[in-house]
């Protein structure tokens, strides 16, 4: 049976927070799973009291903080289950990239994570997943095999592209709103190392050598750049203490040597501050990145870019206070998946992103918005909308509008009274 904790609970405060700390769900009722058969007894009290349902298993992508209703949290459900001849993992709802990547490692394979191996891998992948091979290997959404789900009528429903198809396009893409799914089958892929980590430079002119550099890298290298101010703390590496730097990031999937020759043009820009680049095992991958890991109030806004000219960088220049991020896209995340999903806006170049401190949306937010829409696609990325800015509005233009409008029938299909509402929202008709 279940393990529920209602508000009255000691564990009910550190049971309903997550990563993000600017908003926290308010629930009725919390279950917590450890297995399917949890998360079916969840939903069926939800849909028996008609409440609505919220799922969290890290809490960092927290897009509407539920209050009331039921949040069934699966952090306890963080099983893999490696297949190394069929090239394969089964991953359970709660799983945080970094189990997945220990567990395919001693095979020679890896996931398509993301930057933070604490991430939920299940969450992080039916919303997309930019991840460190992404321009070589398109979405960590275009690689998924199966979907285990639980739907709003409690029924345990596993989806495929030939089995549920429908509720299987819905899903990635669409996250939470068409059920709590409980598993996901991936691919993985034969990598043990990338030629990997971060080049830090003083200021901000760096972000324009970057944007050079990019235009002629290979697939194989995933690259992004942020201009992060660095307090004056011992826990911040001497040479970056009390500067606003550029830290460049390289995830090269190819020979050491090679990797080594892409990159030397930055290397060539002027004085580095820091150079943490060379050939890593997979298993070290979060150091590219190298996100923070303890929890944190912040609101995250971003504009996907059809190309960025020096003067959509220059949009930037004068935030000082926060952390300006810009993704190279392009590659295999342009192309069209080999199993469909409703993953959109396959047309940016670049996803270029404001992130700051805090639970209050700052300004900046809106106008480096408005400074970017001369090259802006229009569009959104769902996993990169969080708190504030996960309005439905921005919901709606993460997809194709072909797509949201089939989005839009199947949630009427799948769930007509929006028992899953507490997520990225896509209303029933």
């Amino acid at each position: 049976m279940a393990h529920t904790i209602t508000a009255d609970s000691d564990q009910y405060d550190s049971e309903r927070t997550g990563f993000q700390l600017s908003a926290r769900h308010r629930p009725d009722v919390i279950f917590a799973a450890e297995d399917a058969a949890d998360v079916r007894a969840a939903v069926s009290h939800a849909s028996a009291h008609n409440l609505p349902v919220a799922v969290q298993a890290t809490g960092h992508g927290l897009a509407v903080a539920g209050d009331g209703g039921v949040l069934v949290t699966t952090g306890r459900m963080n099983g893999v289950r490696v297949d190394p001849a069929a090239r394969i993992a089964w991953i359970e709802a709660g799983t945080p990239w970094s189990r997945v990547i220990e567990a395919a490692a001693p095979h020679g394979l890896a996931p398509l994570s993301g930057a933070a191996p604490a991430v939920g891998a299940l969450s992080y992948t039916l919303g997309g997943g930019i991840g460190l091979m992404a321009r070589e290997h398109g979405y960590a959404a275009d690689h998924v095999r199966a979907i285990e789900v639980v739907t709003a009528d409690a029924e345990l429903v596993l989806a495929t592209p030939d089995k549920e198809p429908d509720l299987f396009w819905a899903l990635l893409g669409g996250r939470g709103n068409f059920g709590v799914a409980t598993g996901l089958e991936i691919a993985l892929f034969p990598v043990t190392t990338l030629y990997g980590g971060a080049l830090f430079f003083d200021g901000f002119d760096a972000v324009h050598a970057w944007r050079e550099w990019v235009a002629n890298v290979p697939e194989e290298m995933t690259s992004s750049v942020a201009v992060i101010p660095f307090p004056d703390a011992p826990f911040v590496p001497e040479p970056l203490r009390a500067r606003r730097a550029t830290h460049i990031r390289i995830a090269y999937a190819g020979p050491a040597e090679e990797g080594e020759r892409l990159i030397e043009p930055l290397r060539a820009y002027g004085p580095r501050l820091m150079d943490k680049v060379e050939e890593i095992p997979y298993t070290r991958s979060d150091i590219i990145h190298n996100d923070p890991t303890d929890p944190v109030a912040s609101q995250s806004s971003h504009s996907l870019l059809r190309e960025l000219p020096p003067q959509a960088v220059e949009a930037a220049r004068s935030l000082t206070g926060t952390i300006v991020e810009i993704r190279h896209l392009g590659g295999a995340l342009s192309r069209p998946p080999v199993t469909p999903n409703a993953i959109g806006n396959r047309n940016a170049s670049f996803l270029y992103g404001v992130v700051s401190r805090g639970s209050e949306v700052p300004p900046e937010h809106a106008q480096t918005e408005a400074a970017l829409r001369p090259w802006s696609t229009g569009g959104k990325a769902l996993n990169f909308l969080f708190a504030a800015h996960a309005t439905e509005e921005n919901v709606k233009k993460a997809f194709e509008p072909a797509a949201y409008e089939r989005l839009r029938d199947l949630k009427t299909t799948y769930d007509p009274a929006d028992l899953f509402r507490h997520t990225h929202h896509i209303p029933p008709r």
